[in-house]
This record gives C-alpha cells, sequence and structure tokens, in this order.
C-alpha cells in the first residue's frame, strides 16, 4: 500500500482508520476524499501521527474529474472507500443524497478505477486493491431465534440507508466478476468511539447524560444490536486488505448483543460512577422513550468466524471496555464535540426528530 486513497477519512470511522493505517504503515501516502458534510470534519484529523505523508482533497465522490485526478497524480494503488450517507433517521426524511452517494459516488469510484487498474492494465501500480466498507443493515432484521448475520446471508434491507448500501454491495461485487476488478468487501456492526458525530445512539447519549438532558430511545428500547469499537474496525480492515482473499467479503462484529436499553443503561451506570454528586444521578432517570422510527429492524447479530478462522482477527474490546474507553474520549474532548455539534441545523434537526412520546 504505497499510495492510499481514503474516501470519507474525515468522518468517524474513516478518521480512525487513517490514523491506524499511518501507525501500521509507515511508508504509506494518504489521500483523504472527504466532501465535509454534517459528519465530516478536519477536526477528526489535527492529530495525526505523521502529517507529512498525509494530503487532504475537499471534494464528492460522484464527480468522476475529482477522483480521476487523484489517481493520476497519486498512482493510487489501494482504495479503502468509506464515503456514505450513514445516518438511517436521515434516509428516512431525505432518501435522494443517500441514493447519490452510496450508489452513484460508489459507481463513479468504481469506474475510475476499473479504467486506471483494468483498462490501462499496463501502466497500472502492483497489488491494487479496492476494499468497500459496508454495513450489517443490508440483511435486514432478524426474529429472536434467528441465527446471526454470516456471509452468505440473502440481503433483505429495510431502509432507504441499507437499501443504498445493498446496492453499492451488488455494485462491487459486480466489477469484481464483470471487469476483473481487485474488491474485498468487509460488513460491519454498529460502530462506537473516538469523534463519532453526536446524533448517533452512543455519542448522543453521553453529550445529553452530561448536560442533564433526555435520552430518547425509540419504541420500547429492546432493538438488539452488536456494538464494534471502532479500534478493532480499523484492525479488521487492515487485515482483510492485507491478508483478505480477494473477491471475498468478511463479516465483522463486535461479538455481543446488548438492547438499545441496555447500551444507555450502561452509559448511565458509569456516569454515575464517574459524576456520584451530579443532579442527573441517577443517570438512567434521564432515559425518555419516544416513537418508533418508521421500519425500524429489530435486532442484528453477526457471526465473525469467517474473519477469524480465515485472518486470525477478533475484536480486542469488550462492551465494557470499549464504553469506558468512549466515555473518557468524550468527557475529555469537549471542545472538539462543541465545533462539531455546531453544524447548521444539528439542533433543529434533532428536536425535531426525537420527539418526546
Amino acid at each position: 500500500m504505497d499510495n492510499v486513497l481514503v474516501t470519507g477519512g474525515a468522518g468517524f470511522i474513516g478518521c480512525n482508520f487513517i490514523r491506524y493505517l499511518q501507525e501500521q504503515c509507515p511508508q504509506s501516502k494518504i489521500i483523504n476524499l472527504d466532501a465535509l458534510t454534517y459528519a465530516g470534519s478536519t477536526e477528526n484529523l489535527t492529530d495525526l501521527p505523521s502529517p507529512e505523508r498525509y494530503t487532504f482533497v475537499e471534494g464528492d465522490i460522484c464527480q468522476y474529474s475529482t477522483i480521476e485526478k487523484i489517481f493520476q497524480e497519486h498512482k493510487i494503488d489501494t482504495v479503502v472507500h468509506f464515503a456514505a450517507e450513514s445516518h438511517v433517521d436521515r434516509s428516512i426524511h431525505g432518501p435522494g443524497q443517500f441514493i447519490q452517494t452510496n450508489i452513484v459516488g460508489t459507481f463513479t469510484l468504481l469506474e475510475v478505477a476499473r479504467h486506471f487498474w483494468i483498462t490501462k492494465k499496463e501502466e497500472a501500480p502492483q497489488n491494487t486493491r479496492f476494499h468497500h466498507v459496508s454495513t450489517d443493515e443490508v440483511f435486514g432484521s432478524l426474529e429472536p431465534e434467528d441465527p446471526a448475520f454470516q456471509e452468505t446471508t440473502s440481503y433483505d434491507p429495510s431502509s432507504p440507508y441499507s437499501a443504498s448500501k445493498a446496492s453499492s454491495d451488488h455494485l462491487v461485487r459486480a466489477y469484481s466478476h464483470t471487469y476483473g476488478l481487485p474488491i474485498t468487501i468487509t460488513n460491519c456492526s454498529n460502530n462506537y468511539g473516538p469523534n463519532q458525530f453526536p446524533e448517533k445512539l452512543i455519542p448522543l447519549m453521553i453529550m445529553n447524560a452530561t448536560q442533564g438532558k433526555p435520552l430518547p430511545l425509540y419504541g420500547d428500547g429492546q432493538q438488539v444490536r452488536d456494538w464494534l469499537y471502532v479500534e478493532d474496525h480499523c484492525e479488521a480492515i487492515f487485515c482483510v486488505i492485507t491478508k483478505g482473499k480477494l473477491g471475498e467479503t468478511y463479516n465483522v462484529g463486535g461479538d455481543n448483543q446488548p438492547s438499545n436499553r441496555e447500551i444507555v443503561q450502561s452509559i448511565c451506570r458509569i456516569l454515575d460512577e464517574y459524576f456520584p454528586n451530579s443532579p442527573s444521578h441517577p443517570h438512567k432517570s434521564l432515559i425518555t422513550f419516544v416513537k418508533d422510527r418508521p421500519g425500524h429492524d429489530r435486532r442484528y447479530a453477526m457471526n465473525i468466524d469467517k474473519i477469524h478462522q480465515d485472518l486470525g482477527w477478533q475484536p480486542r474490546e469488550s462492551l465494557e471496555s470499549g464504553l469506558r474507553k468512549t466515555i473518557d474520549w468524550y468527557l475529555n474532548n469537549g471542545s472538539w464535540l462543541s465545533k462539531v455539534s455546531q453544524d447548521a441545523g444539528y439542533e433543529q434537526w434533532l428536536q425535531k426528530n426525537y420527539k418526546e412520546r
């Protein structure tokens, strides 16, 4: 990996991956292409280990000429594709941007990579790879007795977000089968950890609880998810890129299945421990149930046997240790939280979409 294009590298998982890659591959040059939408911020990349090996390009993955120029100037041999609209609630209220970014954007990246790596094969770098980062939400919802998602589970997306990611997965596989593009795919579970935009469940709950605000839980709060600490996810992606078999898909998860209500109660318990004299103690008294969102999947669960058996990866963090690290990070990075939370219209959006039941 001499010249790596990371798309969406100013976002939550992308910025953590760039930092991880710089630590693991001192020789790699990283080009970060990001449109700096609401969830992306250059504040996420102010403390890189080797800033001299990092280049930021502000741009849209749907713009062919922008990506083409990056490939030409930097001789890209590896693409790690994070860039996506990812918040389910936003996809329900405005699906158009999800179709554009997640489907058309992925198609545009694939076309440029095909042109430079396949059509101009004699001029292409050696050992090229297009790694596509996807989600467990493409598999739909599980019943309580259903087995966990495997790589062979049929797709059954429920929201505009998951449908757009399912489409992008199919496009990536099609470019492998049709054109021989060297690809790998990972489908990950819910990520959490440092630098996550505060409309997602865990940072939202940390932020609200420390300010004595209501902790909004959809429906009865019994939706089950698998939670993956972001640094574990970065390590898994690195394993797949460096050791994974071309054309293969790997599930990545944290090997746990708590309900959303249990997650929030765990956050409250840790904050009670940290702040025993808080006026909000016990913090679980702030939990407020709100109207469930349309088409809300009931349960996700990930089978991670393949990546463990084939590549030797497994999560390092337990849910307890990961939550403590995450809470500590947010408590110690108030200035970052303040800056990214000032996104235009964010507070209005939050109030509109988390109405009390």
